[in-house]
């Protein structure tokens, strides 16, 4: 959602700038809860951006064949190691600090290790002299199914293990993991305001939190989890009276087909994906999978032939469509003639712009907040059923779209898309007119 207001510097809640700095060993999780975080502040408004010390290495340098052998090494390092490793990590620092000065965003978050308290007391002291609020997130990860977990879905996908083999990129990131582990430091209460992620969201501790912005954020954490899960977006199917906020009709005889199509659509998906996981080494058991609909009659109806085969529907009334208001009915011709100056506005601003007696995007996002939460926190694969307005607000917020972007996303009826949570969220639409669905 956009912000409820905005303070004369263009920042929001009186925060000032807020520095997030990630804190934790190697593969415990600190990119997906990173740009978890990112996608949720864009999602409020805040300008918002992650400084990645690994991304920003690899731009700089290359993938690490092109480092000297000892660049991981937690300590043993050449001198011309150490200059390289300051000289990359300063350079990011700088990055940061100019983000800051050119007031392009609000927050920034760190994203490196910063295991140890004094580069924690170093990186603090130089923030806070350029007015930065400084704010740790220390991940501290004891279960090793989740490390190794981490690992295989991201770490060894990244270009420092390219053509490596699986077994062997896991072994190399252990073995820099258990590197680190030794000289590595944990959060103290005296170390400034911070929260420590155990397990990503088994259990949370907060330190010296301030202000409304930072609870906003360690009410989001409260919500994070890492299990992995499959997401899908379809539209409702046809009704008998299309285009009619007022006219809450069923579905014609085609939206019936769609309706059965779709559930046939899933049901083979969700099996093919668990043989993947099968040959994969994974998982060896279907996940559980919720639907989740508005309370409007075609959205219900389109759900209906899965609650048949067993799968619990969740009927949500945050998820009706945008209110039209007076338009309501109306061709875009219709309107562009009827209401000149509203439709003139409404190009203007497509996401803020109300029309009379009705909702904005804006209006929408807001109303739709608890679902983005209670969809943070669901560990279950998702079937959305729903109406495109609400769809693109959902899918706006997985993909880190800022606000403005929401009217942009379409989804066409016979069209799914599917996402798969992790630090890079991953989208495909699924053309469905080869199942008859279009």
């Amino acid at each position: 959602a956009a912000p409820l207001y905005q303070t004369d510097s263009g920042r929001l809640w009186h925060a000032g700038q807020i520095l997030l700095v990630f804190v934790g060993l190697p593969g415990e999780s600190a990119s997906h809860v990173s740009r978890s975080v990112e996608r949720y502040l864009r999602w409020l408004g805040v300008r918002t951006q992650v400084f990645s010390l690994g991304d920003h290495r690899r731009r700089v340098i290359g993938p690490s064949a092109h480092l000297p052998p000892d660049y991981f090494n937690a300590e043993g390092r050449s001198p011309e190691t150490d200059r390289l490793r300051t000289e990359i990590r300063l350079s990011l620092e700088e990055e940061v600090a100019k983000y800051f000065r050119d007031n392009v965003g609000q927050v920034a978050i760190f994203d490196a290790n910063n295991g140890t308290k004094a580069a924690r007391i170093a990186l603090r002291q130089k923030f806070e002299a350029q007015g930065v609020n400084v704010f740790f997130i220390e991940n501290i990860c004891d279960r090793e199914d989740i490390v190794e977990a981490n690992i295989r879905s991201v770490k060894i996908s990244s270009p420092d293990y390219a053509g490596w083999n699986p077994d062997d990129a896991v072994k190399d990131y252990m073995r820099r993991i258990a590197a680190h582990a030794g000289r590595y430091e944990t959060m103290e209460t005296s170390g400034g305001p911070f929260v420590k992620i155990y397990n990503i969201g088994e259990r949370l501790v907060v330190n010296n939190i301030r202000g409304y912005l930072q609870s906003r954020i360690v009410f989001f954490l409260m919500n994070v989890h890492h299990k992995k899960r499959t997401i899908w977006f379809a539209r409702a199917g046809e009704s008998m009276i299309e285009h009619s906020f007022k006219a809450d009709s069923d579905l014609s005889e085609q939206g019936k087909v769609y309706a059965e199509k779709l559930r046939d659509f899933i049901v083979a998906k969700r099996k093919e994906l668990l043989e993947e996981r099968v040959e994969a080494g994974e998982q060896g058991h279907e996940r559980r999978l919720t639907v989740w609909t508005s309370a409007r009659r075609r959205c219900i109806s389109t759900a209906r032939p899965m609650a048949e085969l067993g799968y619990k529907v969740i009927q949500r009334q945050q998820m009706h469509e945008l209110n039209p208001g007076d338009v309501d009915g109306l061709s875009p011709e219709q309107i562009k003639e009827k209401y000149p100056e509203e439709w003139a506005r409404s190009e203007k601003d497509p996401y803020a712009h109300r029309y009379p007696r009705a909702e904005s995007y804006h209006d929408l996002s807001v109303r739709l907040e608890p679902v983005i939460l209670e969809l943070e926190r669901e560990p279950a694969d998702i079937l959305f059923i729903g109406h495109g307005s609400v769809i693109r607000c959902i899918m706006a917020y997985l993909a880190g779209m800022t606000p403005h972007e929401i009217p942009k996303v379409e989804l066409r009826r016979g069209d799914i898309v599917q996402v798969t949570p992790s630090a890079c969220e991953c989208f495909s639409t699924l053309r469905t007119a080869q199942y008859g669905m279009s």
